[in-house]
């Protein structure tokens, strides 16, 4: 028997950005579990598969946690090889984490799979560096969307000297913005807004914190899209901020 679950991070888009390890848990897989945001072109790789949609998406009616839960169990007790494939990657706001646990309480072999995040591979495509010597020591993730409603902590996100990036934050720009600037991060704090990153159709706009929330108006920015809040947003195209000699 070898039934097991594979939790897959099928990357932002781009199909070319699929792990090898990905693409050999697709082709040993029985049943295919796949989000709304992931490139269907990554199902190329399978072979005699059974493909299940379990969309999960902002604003839009999702399939239930616990339902995506129970058929990746009765899969396996079925004998098959069942790989969840996620958008991104299934540790970073994918809820791999949870399903890992829920499924391996219940003595389901379960294997995670690394995908490139949507923050990182935006930010790449354009010419956006996330940490810089002399800039930014660091990178943040957080998500504007809680299961709770919690808030973050916007003072230690606004004083940590390090790139800020926001994940599912379309809805609630006016509010991010308003936060970091009444816990003290400057107004003219440069921000990038990618729009479907790294697809063809990727777009992005570039403002500041003060104007982030008009800008985004103006341009019409829709989700999936990230925000990149901190001085290495102002890196050029192909040109990148000038490092002390020091740093």
């Amino acid at each position: 028997m070898n039934a097991k679950v594979w939790l897959v991070g099928a990357g932002p888009g781009d199909p070319e950005l699929l792990t090898l390890k990905a693409v050999r848990a697709l082709r040993e897989a029985d049943v295919v579990l796949i989000d709304d945001l992931v490139n269907p072109q990554v199902l190329e790789h399978c072979l005699d598969v059974r493909v299940i949609t379990v969309g999960k998406r902002g604003g839009c009616r999702s399939t239930p946690q616990d339902f995506i839960h129970r058929l990746m169990l009765r899969y396996t007790r079925q004998g098959k090889c069942v790989v969840r494939l996620k958008g991104g990657d299934p540790c970073i706001f994918g809820r791999g984490g949870e399903e890992a646990l829920w499924l391996r309480e219940r003595g389901v072999d379960v294997e995670l799979v690394n995908g490139i995040t949507a923050g990182l591979a935006g930010a790449t495509n354009c010419d956006i560096p996330l940490t810089l010597r002399g800039v930014s020591r660091g990178v943040t993730l957080v998500t504007a969307h809680t299961q709770d409603d919690s808030s973050l902590n916007w003072r230690a996100l606004a004083e940590g000297g390090t790139t800020l990036v926001v994940y599912m934050g379309v809805a609630k720009l006016e509010e991010i913005r308003q936060q970091l600037l009444n816990a003290g991060m400057v107004a003219d704090m440069p921000v990038a807004m990618i729009e479907n990153a790294s697809l063809p159709q990727q777009r992005e706009c570039r403002s500041t914190l003060a104007r982030m929330h008009w800008d985004a108006q103006a341009f019409a920015l829709k989700s999936p899209a990230i925000l990149v809040i901190g001085s290495v947003a102002a890196a050029a195209q192909a040109a990148c901020i000038a490092v002390p000699a020091s740093a």
